[in-house]
């Protein structure tokens, strides 16, 4: 699961002109798109309590789905930017 959290924050990671702005970008990225993986990670996991009658989710299996949610988010987003059409684009 600790291997799941790094590669969730590379694939969040933006890189800037130094140390204080990438942190400040991987921040901001994380801190925008955390609701929206939340979000989707919650109704997917309702989606698999409902199909397994009821029987709840164990925690890291809930966060290995954030992750796994957050990792793609965030590869699809980053393609998003660095392809010239995202918010850095000019």
């Amino acid at each position: 699961m600790y291997l799941s959290g790094l590669i969730y924050l590379l694939f969040n990671l933006r890189i800037a002109a130094d140390n204080a702005e990438t942190i400040k970008a991987t921040f901001w990225q994380i801190a925008t798109t955390a609701p929206y993986v939340a979000g989707l990670t919650y109704v997917i996991i309702a989606l698999l309590q409902y199909m397994a009658s009821g029987e709840k989710l164990p925690w890291d299996r809930r966060l290995r789905l954030f992750f796994a949610v957050g990792i793609l988010s965030g590869l699809f987003l980053a393609i998003y930017e660095y392809a010239g059409t995202g918010t850095g684009s000019k």
